[in-house]
This record gives C-alpha cells, sequence and structure tokens, in this order.
C-alpha cells in the first residue's frame, strides 16, 4: 500500500464560531484559534480541519459564502489568517480548509448579477428554470424544509438551492464557474494552505431534466437520486485535480451524501485522478428513519459493525477510508452510543476513541471529542440556532406530523447544535471560551469536564486521546494493516483483528454498560500479546476475559 502523509495523519475538526473567542463578542475568532494551537500540539494531531471562515451572511453558519476569497469579519481578517496559518505550520500543524462550491450565498457578487436579468454574463452561474403548472419546476424538497426552488418575481424564473433559500446552487454545467472555482481554489493553495474538505461535493452535478422525486414524508420529492453521485461528478472532479489538486502536495476529502462503496472507489481511488477520501455517512444513518434523521431511535451495534466493516474490507487497497463519530454536523456521539452519565462517561469516551482510532483510515476528532463533551441540555426552542433543527421542527408540527413536544425532543436528542456549544476550556467563567456573552450556550457541565482539569490528570479523556494518537505514529498495522470482523452479531462487543505480515492487532471494545465475556480467537489463544492501550489500565491479556461496562483494549501481537 502506498505510503503517504495524510495516510499516518489525525484531523481535528475546529468549529471556529465555538472554539475560542479573543475579543469578547461572544463568537470565535481566528486570533482565538492562534492563541489555543499550543493545545493542539500537546493533544499530538496532524492536521486541523477548519470549518469555513469566508465572508458569509450566516445563514447556515458560514457555509453559504459571499466571498470566497475574504474572512468573516466576525472572525477577524485575513491577516489574522495569515498569522494563523504561519503559526500552526511552525508547530507542525497543517491547515485543511472547509470549500464551500455546490453553492454560494445569494449575497454573493455572482449571484447578485446573475439574478439582475436573464440575459446577464452571470446568469447561467446558477440553475434557473421557468416554472410547471404554476408551481415550482418539480417537487424536490431542500435540505432546510420546503421546496427546493425559489421564486425570484423580477425575472419570473425559479433557481435552484437544495439547501437554504440563501443557497443558490452553483451550475457546474458551466465551463466558467469551474474556472472560477478552480482559480480561487489555487489562490489558497498559493497562500500555503495544505488541503480541502470540500462539503456536499457528491452533489455538484445533477440529472439534467430535472425529474420528480419520490415523495416522502414531508410531502415533497427526494433530490437525492437525481443529485448525489450525478452524472458528471467524476469528470468535475478529475478535471479540479488536474488543474488544482495534483500541483500541491493536499489532503482532500469529499462530503458525499449518497455514497456507495462503489463509487467511493472511484472518488477516493488509490491511483490519485480525484481525492483522497470520502465522508460517508452510512453509518450515521443507522438510526434514521421516515422523518429523516428525527426521532429517538439508537443505533443496533451489530449494524454498525456490519457497515464499519463493509468499508474497511472493500475500500482495503482500493481506496482510503475516513474515520468520524462527530463533526459539525452530528450530536455528539458520546451521548449518542455511548453513555454520557457522570459514572460511564470517561470510560465509554475512551471506549469509542479506541474502537475508532485502531480502525484503517484518517481519523477525524470534532473539537472536545477528546475531552468527553456530551449533547447540551436544551430546555426550549429559543436556545436552538441552527437552521435545519428549527426549520424541521416548524415543518414537522406545522403539519401535524409529529407533535411539538415530541420534535423538540427528537432536536434535543440529534441536533447539530449540540456540536456547537462552545469549547470547555477551564471552569472559569463561560468555560473560559468567552468574557463575553457566548453565541450559543456553554453546556453547564464545563465545571466537570474542561481542558484545564483533563490535561492535568493522566487518566483522562484527553491523555488518552493522546495516547491514541501517538499509537498510530508508532505501529504501521495500525494505518496500513488488513481488517477482519469478530462476533458480528454480538448486540454487546465489538472485536476486530487488524493483520499486518506477521503482526496482528485485536480490538476488543464493550458497548455496554454490563460486565460481558469475551473469548479471543483460537489463533491467538496461548500467544503472549502486549496491551497497548485500555481504558480500565489492563495490563495482563488473558485468552478469556471479563470485560468490564464500556471497557476496551487494543492487544498487539508481534513477530
Amino acid at each position: 500500500m502506498q505510503e503517504q502523509w495524510w495516510k499516518k495523519s489525525v484531523v481535528y475538526q475546529i468549529y471556529p464560531r465555538s472554539f475560542c473567542d479573543s475579543n469578547g463578542d461572544g463568537i470565535g475568532d481566528l486570533n482565538g484559534i492562534e492563541s489555543k494551537l499550543w493545545y493542539l500540539k500537546e493533544l499530538g494531531i496532524d492536521v486541523i480541519w477548519l470549518s469555513p471562515v469566508y465572508q458569509s451572511p450566516n445563514d447556515d453558519m458560514g457555509y453559504d459564502i459571499s466571498d470566497y476569497q475574504a474572512v468573516m469579519s466576525e472572525f477577524g481578517t485575513m491577516e489574522a489568517f495569515d498569522r494563523m496559518l504561519e503559526k500552526a505550520h511552525s508547530l507542525g500543524i497543517k491547515i485543511m480548509m472547509d470549500l464551500v462550491v455546490n453553492h454560494t450565498s445569494d449575497e454573493h457578487p455572482w449571484f447578485v448579477e446573475s439574478r439582475r436579468s436573464k440575459d446577464n454574463p452571470y446568469r447561467d452561474f446558477y440553475i434557473w428554470r421557468d416554472g410547471k403548472s404554476g408551481g415550482a419546476p418539480n417537487n424536490w424538497g431542500a435540505c432546510f424544509g420546503g421546496s427546493a426552488w425559489e421564486y425570484d418575481e423580477k425575472t419570473e424564473q425559479y433557481y435552484l438551492h437544495l439547501f437554504s433559500k440563501k443557497q443558490p446552487d452553483l451550475n457546474w454545467e458551466n465551463d466558467s464557474v469551474r474556472k472560477k472555482v478552480f482559480e480561487m481554489m489555487r489562490w489558497w493553495c498559493d497562500k500555503g494552505i495544505d488541503g480541502f474538505r470540500m462539503d456536499v461535493i457528491s452533489l455538484i452535478s445533477k440529472v439534467p431534466g430535472f425529474p420528480d422525486g419520490p415523495v416522502g414524508k414531508s410531502g415533497y420529492g427526494d433530490f437525492g437520486p437525481y443529485c448525489a453521485n450525478g452524472p458528471r461528478v467524476h469528470e468535475f472532479l478529475q478535471e479540479m485535480n488536474r488543474e488544482v489538486l495534483s500541483r500541491y502536495d493536499l489532503i482532500t476529502v469529499g462530503e458525499c451524501s449518497g455514497v456507495t462503496v462503489e463509487e467511493a472507489q472511484k472518488y477516493a481511488s488509490s491511483s490519485g485522478h480525484e481525492l483522497n477520501m470520502v465522508f460517508q455517512f452510512e453509518h450515521m444513518d443507522l438510526d434514521g428513519g421516515e422523518t429523516f434523521k428525527w426521532n429517538m431511535k439508537k443505533i443496533k451495534l451489530s449494524q454498525l459493525k456490519a457497515v464499519m466493516s463493509k468499508w474497511q474490507t472493500q475500500l482495503y487497497g482500493k481506496a482510503w477510508n475516513s474515520l468520524y463519530w462527530c463533526n459539525h454536523d452530528q450530536p455528539r456521539m458520546l451521548s449518542r452510543m455511548g453513555n454520557d452519565s457522570p459514572e460511564y462517561r470517561e470510560v465509554s469516551a475512551k471506549m469509542l476513541g479506541t474502537c475508532l482510532h485502531m480502525l484503517q483510515g484518517t481519523p477525524y476528532i470534532f473539537q472536545g471529542e477528546e475531552l468527553g463533551m456530551t449533547n447540551y441540555p436544551f430546555a426550549s426552542l429559543d436556545e436552538f440556532r441552527d437552521i435545519e433543527s428549527i426549520h424541521a421542527y416548524q415543518e414537522f408540527t406545522e403539519k401535524g406530523i409529529i407533535s411539538p413536544d415530541e420534535m423538540f425532543q427528537y432536536i434535543c436528542y440529534k441536533g447539530r447544535d449540540n456540536a456547537r456549544t462552545p469549547m470547555q476550556w477551564d471552569d472559569s467563567g463561560q468555560a473560559g471560551f468567552t468574557t463575553g456573552t457566548p453565541w450559543i450556550g456553554v453546556n453547564p457541565n464545563y465545571k466537570e469536564i474542561n481542558a484545564k482539569e483533563q490535561m492535568g490528570r493522566p487518566d483522562s479523556v484527553f491523555c488518552y486521546y493522546q495516547k491514541l494518537i501517538a499509537l498510530r505514529r508508532q505501529y504501521d498495522i495500525i494505518v496500513y494493516g488488513d481488517y477482519e470482523l469478530l462476533l458480528p452479531e454480538s448486540e454487546e462487543i465489538y472485536a476486530y483483528i487488524r493483520t499486518y505480515g506477521e503482526e496482528k492487532l485485536l480490538t476488543v471494545c464493550n458497548f455496554t454498560d454490563r460486565e460481558v465475556v469475551f473469548e479471543s480467537p483460537d489463533d491467538l489463544k496461548g500467544r503472549n500479546g502486549r496491551i497497548l492501550i485500555s481504558n480500565y489500565n489492563r495490563e495482563d491479556n488473558q485468552d478469556t476475559i471479563t470485560l468490564a461496562a464500556y471497557e476496551c483494549m487494543a492487544v498487539y501481537y508481534g513477530n
């Protein structure tokens, strides 16, 4: 398997608005990030994935960009960005920018021009269509509720927006759009950034004709079959690779909703003509349902293992995996698949980390995951800031699909704002995030869960993550070994073996709050395995082990 630096790397996602506020306005900023780079160096990560810091009116928290080559004033200046980049590089930390090019803000100059008239030179930068039968061009619903088409009275046509109506989709069929995007990407690369995480990149190619989609609970059609992994997406990305990516030494990951293993092998092929890796959502969607993700379902462990194992085995040697439990679009995994009670929070956080970081692929840590941060205890709708949660609540309750009380429970459990509460630095006011009033509430458990306390305690979640990251540098088997699932039907234990030449690595994780007996596979019995890491500080490896609640371990069998 070809060695590349990003295969051995561990990536840390920063959500700038919530990371660290340097000026007391309640909003995280670039100077705040620069002031905490020492912390990330101490943790041991290699790459920062920086969620959008571009100029934006913030309809979707920065994922609606009005100027790709300017910094959002709330976050600081381009000079502040340059200082942060230089400081990160001096510490050996690379910066991966969030690239949002499926759509722009409706305040972007391209769209401002586009909507002026049908014959404007920028008209075809976006997707405009006539209506049908007195309504929208088709029945597609937008991700954030309502129709995916917005009527423009001035030109009497509709424009497509797969997300918010303030996020019009770019027309990638237009050569000029692609040229402008590639120019902008080269500008950032020449500035010295080290890669791109590409937001919803699998949606950039739409099926011509825009056929109606199958109607769901919301009453709108699903655009997925006609936009996800569309007919020209690989052509477009190969062009991007030729024009930009192949000219620099970058890490690239595509957020690819609806991606299959077969499609991922194209996006992230080891031949290197498109991207390094993709984010897939199959494991995140296991607790979904008829009303999208809005429910209180729990992920079934056997199903989780089946999905994770499919990606581990079917991409092996063909494409590269990205590994994640958490990001800015997901609730806290500790509250979802672990146990966030005081009794089990730390051991289950360590267990989830071990389960993920011993897999094959590049691991991603979302800010606060390394501390065992949990979901926020929302008490009312006005505590939410996320457009998706607020629109979903309004749409499902107004249509009588879900009762207000039930829907509030669902957005509390699954809402994206759970990940977006401020980073918990210490036990001072507002968790040390700001001296002002934070833009979103600080989780009240910051007195118990914070970086300062954990960095000074050897058995903390933070120190455990330091060990996980260090092990990846020490053992090639963690990076390159193949994968075999054990006990596929168990609803209690996730266990797997990695193999690399004569070496083997056994990872065992108890996903329950009960004691569970684990017996080593026959070919490892009697062998002198060495425990590399354990959340109960277990030192002696045995053929038959009674695992404590949420206990985990990784056992190395050398030559």
